[in-house]
């Protein structure tokens, strides 16, 4: 055996010799439409697996922390979160010596992580298979390609010991919200009278904030009965809007409210039958958003993912601070206050969401990723929005992203689910979670060009 050792080590030489290696593998490797694939993928599962708004923000800044760093220990154009992110620990190093296509990492880790947080993992897994063959196809060395992978895969794993820490598991054990007598405070609302969600979601470990509370909006209006109330006045608002508009107008309000909708879950009664359709979240409207600007932009490999790992953290941590203050004022929504002491037969024209009224997590979130986009990709960057067109609603066009959070935030007034305040607040209160996150998280080194944002 051992004078047979001699030839199969010529064989394996030989076989090395005549790989058939592409010369361009590191470039075409690094096509950014493979990482916009794999976000579409994850999101394509939240919405089969119905997760919360809160949690799929949870699902998407891991999954894309995880194929930031990934790419970051090997592109010099971006810098490690770890340390700016002060909990976050380096991760490890690429092995010495070794060959590595960094956005094959980057995807592997991206994909690993992302499984990791959803319940359909064979959906992951059939699209993991495929997308690696194309890889293969690309003709990459295969040590390089298995290199790549072994490394993604160790950012992964690093990633994944680290949200172990983040009170998520522990928040799974916490008591539910408790419903009080008091009139002022949210109750469930129809069809399905669900429990409130994520009532211990303020107590999940962001990222840049120093705390839940740091961006406290200011409180909703006093609740009051007296028909001459700032409140009755807010409460009205809701109850009219569609009223004292002309046709035209009252479409355009309807379509603001369902277009950005984005109920993960609505429950539908046609006579004995219930069923559910499923949707978008919030933020996972601003990361299609976030794609469509990086394909709009010709944004290449490393633009992509810096695009989505900062603005998955700012949709993150808006989350956290809206939740903070939404179990905080516990305000009764629209719905309940209207059919109790004005009509009680009417119906908003969005379904209302299971958690308290203030404020308005469209609002936060949307402007939180809006300022971080602001930021990559400038002021008055236009955009025609189709995120909603696999949900059978039409583009709609915007000049900005700020423009396009305030229509965001506005439609939760015109759907009939949101005071005012919730929405100015809201707005006001997401402002200054992306402005903050901006300010305690640099991707790029100093030497580096400036965005176009700033």
């Amino acid at each position: 055996m051992n004078r047979l050792l001699p030839l199969f080590l010529l064989l394996a030489l030989l076989s090395a010799c005549t790989e058939d290696v592409n010369p361009d593998y590191q470039k075409e490797v690094a096509n950014p439409a493979y990482f916009h694939r794999s976000v579409k993928q994850l999101t394509d599962v939240i919405v089969h697996d119905i997760f919360s708004p809160p949690v799929a923000s949870r699902i998407y800044s891991y999954s894309s922390l995880a194929g930031y760093e990934a790419l970051a220990a090997g592109d010099p154009n971006l810098q490690s979160l770890a340390g700016q992110i002060p909990h976050l620990a380096p991760a490890p190093a690429p092995p010495a010596g070794v060959e590595i296509a960094y956005p094959l990492a980057a995807i592997t880790a991206q994909l690993k992580v992302g499984k990791s947080l959803i319940f359909s993992e064979d959906r992951m897994d059939e699209f993991r298979n495929q997308l690696m063959a194309e890889m293969l196809e690309i003709r990459m060395p295969v040590e390089v390609y298995d290199a790549s992978v072994a490394y993604g895969e160790a950012v992964a794993d690093h990633v994944i010991a680290w949200y172990n820490g983040d009170m998520y598991k522990q928040t799974r054990t916490y008591p539910k919200y408790s419903i009080t007598q008091d009139e002022s405070k949210w109750q469930p609302t129809p069809p399905d009278y669900m429990d409130g969600i994520e009532p211990s979601w303020m107590k999940i470990r962001p990222f840049a904030l120093d705390s839940a509370s740091q961006f406290r909006p200011l409180p909703p209006t006093e609740y009051s009965l007296d028909p001459d109330s700032k409140w009755m006045r807010e409460v009205n608002e809701v109850y009219t809007v569609f009223s004292g508009v002309d046709e035209q107008q009252s479409a355009e309000r309807q379509a603001i409210a369902q277009f950005w909708d984005c109920n993960p879950y609505v429950s539908h009664t046609v006579g004995h039958l219930m069923f559910a359709t499923k949707k978008i979240t919030p933020g996972g409207h601003w990361i299609n958003i976030a794609a469509i600007a990086a394909k709009k932009a010709d944004a290449d490999f490393t633009r992509t993912v810096e695009t989505y790992a900062l603005t998955s953290m700012a949709m993150y941590d808006a989350f956290i601070s809206c939740w903070d203050e939404k179990y905080r004022s516990k305000l009764v929504r629209p719905e309940t206050f209207i059919n109790r002491h004005i009509d009680q037969e009417w119906r908003p024209l969005l379904q209302t969401p299971p958690f308290p009224e203030h404020t308005s997590g469209h609002s936060v979130v949307s402007r939180a990723c809006a300022i971080v986009l602001t930021d990559l990709y400038g002021d008055n960057f236009a955009f025609a929005d189709d995120s909603e067109e696999e949900y059978d609603l039409p583009t709609r066009k915007f000049p900005s992203f700020l423009a396009a959070s305030e229509e965001a935030a506005l439609s939760r007034l015109y759907g009939g689910i949101h005071y005012r305040p919730a929405i100015e607040y809201g707005i006001a209160q997401g402002e200054a979670v992306g402005k903050h996150l901006l300010e305690r998280v640099s991707t790029r080194p100093l030497i580096t060009e400036e965005r176009p944002g700033r």
